[in-house]
């Protein structure tokens, strides 16, 4: 059982929320495409997911020595030798053949676009060329994060057989900046305050003042994004749903500012009251969309 339980911490499973973003277009569709379109995203969902793991499992094993000195990471599977590299690459393997092999399952027998292994495999990629050396690129390194969010939506939508609106890119686009900014800002704050070791040489490229107004720029454009979308959408009863998007960024950012690291899904996790709102937004949107 300890063992399995490290095969799932290496797998990052906890992560696989992110990856709750290729269902974003289908939630829109209403009953266009049926139980099919559900059937095609729930398997892009696991693709995605597997190469997802795929690139966590190389970025372990590249920095494993860097991790075996982080108070947390230190933890992590390889880093406490909970696993070996050489295991780790076995799981890695398979992870990658299997996403492909069920995303080439959908485009041979179901007709799905080859843009979706397109799409997968540019992630792939530029996550890889991530791990081995871009993050360490500043700019560079936020962009390939944002890229990573707004392939998960542009994959779902091809799986779905829809599209993104022109709103919805631009809200994804900056919301995602907003995460990478805040996700780098925290890092170095934990840097300065001497809990976190020097593990990312990118941070003494950045300056808490340029994160942060950049940060807060890219927040304010995912707000007014995001209203422009929900005024834009046909029933006019999503308006409504503004207040709490700004309410979760605002509880977002509230944790952000405290002792958090930054990392998206940790904060998420780590707070009750973001949770709530998010299942109260949600509660909304398909109240909005399915019943009203």
């Amino acid at each position: 059982m300890e063992k399995f339980r490290n095969i799932l911490k290496l797998l990052r499973l906890k992560h696989c929320i992110k990856n709750f973003l290729v269902f974003v277009p289908l939630i829109f569709m209403r009953d266009e495409g049926g139980g099919q379109r559900i059937l095609y995203v729930l398997i892009g969902f696991i693709s995605f997911s597997l190469i997802a793991s795929t690139i966590y499992i190389i970025n372990d094993a590249k920095d494993v020595e860097k991790d075996k000195l982080h108070p947390t990471k230190k933890n992590r599977p390889f880093a406490s030798g909970k696993i070996s590299i050489a295991e780790g690459f076995v799981y890695a393997v398979c992870c990658f053949f299997i996403s492909i092999g069920l995303l080439s399952y959908l485009i041979v027998f179901h007709h799905v676009s080859f843009f979706a292994l397109f799409n997968l495999l540019l992630y792939f990629i530029l996550n890889l060329a991530y791990s081995l050396g871009l993050k360490n690129i500043p700019i560079i390194d936020i962009t390939i994060l944002t890229a990573g969010f707004l392939i998960r939506v542009m994959f779902g939508a091809i799986l779905a057989g829809t599209f993104v609106s022109s709103w919805l890119y631009l809200t994804i686009v900056s919301a995602a900046f907003y995460l990478g900014l805040g996700k780098r800002r925290n890092e170095i704050k934990m840097v300065e305050g001497g809990i976190d070791g020097a593990t990312r040489s990118v941070l003494q490229k950045y300056t808490l003042n340029f994160l942060d107004k950049f940060m807060y720029l890219c927040l304010g454009m995912t707000c007014v994004f995001y209203a422009l979308w929900a005024k834009e959408y046909p029933n006019p009863y999503m308006i409504l749903t503004v207040p709490v998007v700004i309410i979760i960024f605002m509880q977002y950012s509230l944790d952000i500012e405290s002792s958090y690291d930054g990392d998206p899904v940790e904060v998420v996790f780590a707070d009750k009251k973001i949770m709530a709102f998010c299942l109260l937004f949600l509660c909304m949107l398909f109240g909005i969309i399915y019943l009203l």
